[in-house]
């Protein structure tokens, strides 16, 4: 049993680390995936959306500083019950997304490694495994250091991660796992090869033949049969090659500019997924920022998913002096954690991605 304990102690210890250190690394992709799970069409607790950041804060650090806990043996009674309570929670809820298929995707690793619903509620059924062992066998578990110690590791781990979760939060995430980071180009990640391989979808028909109900199970032709067509269902066998893009653009009222735009040498990208929403202190600094841009021969342009009344309103307040063109919300979020955003773009490619902190040190 001893053994045992502490296989689980080590194997949960550092799994809750790592999963809680990827996703304190963005805290506010973590808080969109919860918004997600808020909403009326998963949990149907719409309440709770707005106070999506500070719960994400909340459970994130939560889940390192637990991970920290049981590795040095602190206060493990304390430990034991809170990783089982947090277990048990998200049992639950990766089984109720699987189960209903509301949730593509748990964020359980926030953009480092996606998880289906399935695979997700898997990994939480062998973990609750391990947790109830170390439940069971708690008086094993023992602190590796002496009291002093073990209480200043485990206070340091607490103020360590608050800080670090601060510092993403006023700037942006110190790796970034998605496919806008810098170096990446944009129009190779919205592309599909030639080679690549294709969707696998199956389709059951069913026809009325005499009388009878019959079942014909093709790759998507319309089956030759004398009878008439009752229903048809499919179901995708292998979802074949996805681009790391689906959903970016670059839309004007009239027309899809996504490749005029990023076939520019010189692009300055602002990003403002909602400008009602969008800091004050942020938006103050863009004017200054488009005219240096353009004084350099930058093109400059704005991006957002806000109606037409939002962008006058932001054009009026602030004297832009840009264009805003329109994008999916979700996409911007993606794009940037920052309300707003720039990046710097050439020919499609990444150079420089800041928060509305970091403007002033744009390299232009």
């Amino acid at each position: 049993m001893k053994i045992i304990v502490s296989f689980s102690r080590i194997f949960v210890g550092i799994l809750f680390i790592i999963s809680g250190f990827i996703k304190l690394n963005d805290p506010l992709g973590f808080s969109y995936k919860l918004q997600e799970y808020f909403s009326t069409e998963v949990l149907n607790i719409p309440f709770l959306e707005p106070y999506a950041l500070a719960i994400s804060l909340f459970v994130v650090v939560f889940e390192v500083i637990l991970g920290v806990f049981l590795l040095i043996g602190y206060k493990p009674k304390f430990t034991v019950w809170s990783l089982l309570l947090m277990i048990v929670f998200f049992t639950f809820l990766t089984f109720y997304s699987a189960y209903f298929d509301k949730v593509k995707d748990c964020g359980c690793f926030g953009d480092a490694l996606k998880l289906t619903p399935w695979e997700s509620f898997t990994k939480d059924v062998v973990l609750l495994v391990l947790i109830l062992i170390l439940f069971l066998g708690k008086s094993y578990i023992k602190p590796i250091f002496n009291p002093f110690l073990t209480t200043l590791f485990a206070l340091l781990s607490f103020i360590a991660s608050l800080a670090f979760g601060n510092h993403v939060l006023m700037h942006l995430p110190s790796i970034d796992f998605r496919a806008y980071k810098i170096g990446d180009n944009l129009i190779k990640n919205m592309s599909t090869p030639e080679d690549a391989p294709k969707a696998i979808q199956e389709f059951t028909w069913v026809f009325n033949v005499n009388g009878e109900e019959k079942t014909i199970i093709t790759d998507g032709s319309y089956p030759t049969i004398e009878g008439d067509y009752v229903s048809v269902e499919t179901e995708v066998i292998d979802e074949g090659y996805q681009p790391s893009i689906l959903d970016f653009s670059i839309e004007s009222e009239d027309e899809d500019l996504t490749d005029v735009f990023l076939a520019e040498d010189k692009l300055i990208m602002i990003v403002s997924y909602n400008l009602d929403t969008a800091e004050k202190e942020g938006l103050q600094k863009l004017k200054s920022l488009s005219q240096k841009a353009q004084s350099k021969g930058y093109t400059v342009i704005g991006l957002s998913a806000s109606g037409k009344n939002a962008i006058a309103n932001i054009n009026k307040t602030y004297d832009l002096g840009f264009e805003f063109y329109l994008c999916d919300e979700k996409a911007l979020k993606t794009v940037v954690r920052s309300n707003p955003g720039v990046l710097e773009l050439n020919q499609g490619t990444v150079q420089q991605k800041v928060h509305w902190n970091d403007i002033d040190n744009l390299d232009l």
